[in-house]
């Protein structure tokens, strides 16, 4: 089990201009796990009084890209990190604060192999959205890549 790496959470933070705007609190950070949570603010409600549906597709990409950067950060001198697709499907009605949960699609291990083999490896990050009360309101698959460097 790798250890919590506040570091990540507290980097993006401080370098995502969008996470900064949200507020965005990244509870965890890990190479299994990314939990990070979308206070409920009302500048950032829809028409119904819940998170805009662009504020949830924020949270769950900011929570891929935690947990892409904690599994993949020991290859950030080789390879950059992009996204290279996302869908969302919102599930069921959202109120309140929100949280995201990511965890890697594909073991680490196997895309670090597809790069020592000279490839661009893709991987899906899968994301839930729930409220607080459990329900999953949403769910993201967003496919990364490691791009090699030149």
């Amino acid at each position: 089990m790798s250890q919590t790496t506040p570091s990540i959470g507290d980097m993006l933070a401080a370098t995502v201009p969008m996470a900064r705007t949200l507020n965005l609190v990244f509870d965890e950070t890990t190479a299994e796990r990314a939990v990070v949570r979308l206070p409920d603010q009302p500048d950032y409600h829809n028409h119904v009084g819940g998170p805009h549906a662009g504020a949830m597709f924020t949270l769950a990409e900011s929570a891929s890209g935690a947990i892409v950067l904690a599994a993949f950060g020991d290859q950030l001198s080789r390879a950059v990190p992009l996204a290279v697709r996302a869908e969302i499907g919102y599930k069921k009605l959202a109120m309140g604060e929100v949280t995201a949960t990511a965890e890697l699609g594909r073991p680490a291990a196997e895309v670090v192999a597809e790069l020592d083999a000279g490839e661009r490896p893709e991987f899906p990050v899968n994301v839930a959205i729930t409220r607080a009360d459990g329900a999953v309101t949403g769910e993201m698959t967003v496919v990364w890549t490691l791009r090699p460097n030149a």
